[in-house]
């Protein structure tokens, strides 16, 4: 695997823990101020695991045609 993959696949591994968290905070008894800003972090943070889940595709696809 190349470094590149390697290292998109463990920021997407870290973002994915960030966002248990945030789900965590949306799960419990609310709180509104910690919904609101939990509600906006899980957004953003699931915003950029999906730009990493397209960049590992376009880094297999690179990698296979090698």
């Amino acid at each position: 695997m190349s470094e590149r993959l390697e290292t998109l696949k463990k920021a997407r591994e870290r973002m994915i823990e960030d966002r248990d968290a945030h789900a965590k905070v949306l799960a419990a008894p609310f709180d509104r101020d910690k919904a609101e800003r939990a509600r906006v972090k899980f957004l953003e943070i699931q915003v950029l695991i999906d730009a990493l889940d397209r960049a590992i595709c376009g880094a297999d696809l690179i990698a296979s045609q090698d």
